[in-house]
């Protein structure tokens, strides 16, 4: 629910909120998609958001309310970045939502994350988020939970979560560091936090061990190739031999055996591989962020290598995208063949759709990794 460095609640309480969300289209035609986002989430914010900052003094502004001129993406960028607190409203992982979040989470500073029920992305299904329903009892319910979360937070100090430990080289399970207290001069480690270079080499990490995920699945999808051809051979030659129903039928369950195994380790692959996908998403989209941010000539080789990784595990993957979608079509024909394939083809079913959402995922990476590329030699 909250993200965060500790934060004193004397004099650098949190002053300025920044509302991450769905704006809508206030001037699309009324009964449209666009103006019925508009007018929900407005009221998300006017009925929840804005009271429950108000009664700890804080102001709460959406970007629709920015109200200097100037570019507004670098407006929303900033905003994000520099205020106090910002709380993101998640529901249905709009992508401009999705981005702007990653970028808050690399600050470690306090965020909140509220979502309308049955509407939260899978990618930060690890992280608290405050539930709201379209109703007035809900919507007090959630107004009282941020109201809650910011005593709380004020009181004990926000927790920093996954997304800025994996960014911060901190290991899942440590409370925030000791002594990092705003406002307290901190610790040694403070004044010495990690720089952008850091940052990437912990997100590398991550993506090295994708890397040998993604061998490890193309080995496994071959070898169940391998057993599918034989299977398909031998089937053949009873056919064509008019063996007996019940030749063909051990042969079935025989073939049924020999993939068990590597449609088990596909699977669980697939699940490794997605929830890497998971865990670094937002760190990955803030990371290209500070480099959308940062001039081209200040950069480095650390920032264009990082680029070149992204897209270079984009281009193996959607090598064997390929492969998957094929595997995934025979799985859905070979389960209507006999019941012993009922559960090897559920391996594989689930891991070809973990696979396939964790690729489209990280094709956004790529397509964003290649913008920055072109631009710096543009």
């Amino acid at each position: 629910m909250i993200t965060s460095q500790t934060v004193r609640q004397e004099s650098d309480q949190p002053r300025r909120c920044f509302v991450v969300g769905p704006i809508g289209d206030p001037h699309a035609a009324h009964d449209s998609p666009e103006r019925e986002a508009y007018e929900h989430h407005l009221g998300i914010f006017e009925q929840v958001i804005a009271p429950a900052c108000e009664k700890y003094g804080i102001t709460a502004v959406r970007a629709d309310g920015i109200a200097h001129a100037g570019d507004i993406n670098e407006q929303i960028c900033r905003h994000v970045v520099e205020s106090d607190l910002v709380v993101a409203d998640v529901s249905g992982g709009n992508p401009n939502v999705m981005y702007e979040l990653g970028l808050r989470h690399i600050t470690g500073k306090p965020t909140i994350h509220i979502g309308e029920a049955g509407q939260l992305p899978f990618d930060i299904a690890s992280i608290r988020t405050i539930r709201y329903q379209r109703t007035r009892s809900h919507l007090a319910g959630a107004r009282k939970e941020i109201e809650g979360a910011l005593e709380v937070g004020l009181r004990d100090g926000f927790e920093l979560l996954t997304p800025a430990r994996v960014l911060r080289g901190l290991q899942t399970g440590e409370g925030p560091a000791s002594g990092s207290e705003v406002g307290d001069g901190g610790t040694e480690e403070d004044e010495d936090p990690p720089g952008l270079l850091d940052d990437f080499a912990v997100i590398e990490d991550g993506l090295d061990e994708m890397t040998a995920d993604m061998e490890a699945i193309t080995k496994t999808i071959e070898t169940i190739g391998v057993l599918t051809e034989q299977s398909g051979a031998e089937m053949l030659d009873l056919t064509q031999a008019n063996a007996p129903m019940s030749a063909r039928l051990a042969a079935v369950a025989r073939y049924a055996e020999t993939i068990s195994a590597p449609a088990g380790e596909l699977n669980s692959a697939a699940a490794a591989f997605a929830e890497r996908m998971a865990t670094l998403d937002s760190g990955v989209r803030a990371a290209l962020g500070l480099i959308e941010m940062t001039p081209t000539d200040e950069r480095g080789d650390g920032a264009e290598e990082f680029l070149e990784q992204l897209m270079s595990l984009d281009e193996a993957a959607q090598d064997g995208l390929a492969q998957i979608g094929s595997l995934g079509t025979s799985a859905g024909a070979m389960v209507r063949v006999s019941r012993h394939l009922r559960k090897p083809v559920k391996e594989i079913s689930s891991g070809v759709k973990q696979l396939t959402s964790a690729i489209t995922r990280m094709g956004e990476w790529a397509a964003k990794a290649r913008a920055l590329a072109h631009n710096a030699t543009g």
